[in-house]
């Protein structure tokens, strides 16, 4: 099935790559020194993206990797090295303490997202930067911690503002024919896992058939991200 795989059209597996580049880019101009906290850090996967910054973590620290064993989940999960463990609406440090924050992939895994925009705002110094990823629509993974299958950007422009920030930049991860083929890459695992069904040679040519029809969609896609995607990718400031 990998051999396969290798031979298929790129579309549909870059979801993870493009959020990272993003990330990596944003992070690069917050200025140096910056302190800035990493919001559900979990393995600090993007302290490297933060050498220029005086970086601190913060988790609850309660995902072991394996969860409920219900849908997605880790295997192994190590937060030893976290500096804060607590929830991330009750955060114990003082008002405006931090210049930057990074949020990545969190908010679906929140029992209340709205209560922790309001606490990165308290935590956050006036004109400071809030850096947030998370999906459009996502597969339960991490469970029993998530609760939400995603946010549309609607979601973002209600409740950042509300909470005294002002969005810099709302850009999206792909679009409709890039979550669909990244689903249907997907068939394959899931498939074999909750059915255990494998694809014979004519479905995987028919998969690889639509795979490539769907890279001449998004050839010519013209906005397609407004109606799925898989994340927002948000910049806002607190006002």
């Amino acid at each position: 099935m990998s051999i396969f795989k290798k031979y298929l059209p790129k579309i549909g597996s870059t979801n993870l790559l493009n959020r990272e580049q993003w990330l990596e880019k944003t992070l690069k101009q917050i200025p140096n020194k910056s302190k800035i906290l990493d919001a559900g850090a979990g393995e600090l996967k993007y302290k490297n993206f933060c050498s220029h910054l005086n970086y601190i973590s913060q988790d609850f620290a309660q995902y072991d990797g394996k969860g409920d064993d219900i849908g997605l989940q880790t295997g192994t999960w190590d937060q030893t090295k976290l500096d804060i463990v607590s929830d991330i609406i009750n955060i114990p440090v003082e008002s405006e303490t931090f210049d930057a924050i990074l949020c990545v992939e969190v908010f679906e895994h929140l029992p209340d997202p709205i209560s922790a925009i309001k606490e990165f705002s308290r935590i956050l110094k006036s004109e400071g930067t809030v850096i947030i990823t998370a999906p459009f629509c996502s597969i339960t993974h991490f469970a029993p911690y998530h609760f939400y299958s995603g946010f549309n950007k609607y979601f973002y422009e209600h409740h950042l503002l509300n909470s005294g920030f002002k969005i810099i930049e709302i850009s999206s991860n792909g679009n409709f024919f890039d979550y669909l083929a990244q689903e249907l890459r997907r068939v394959f695992s899931v498939s074999e896992k909750y059915s255990n069904q494998s694809p014979n040679l004519i479905e995987k040519v028919a998969i690889a058939v639509i795979l490539r029809f769907l890279t001449k969609s998004e050839k010519k896609d013209r906005g397609s991200n407004d109606l799925l995607n898989n994340g927002f990718h948000v910049i806002a400031q607190k006002i």
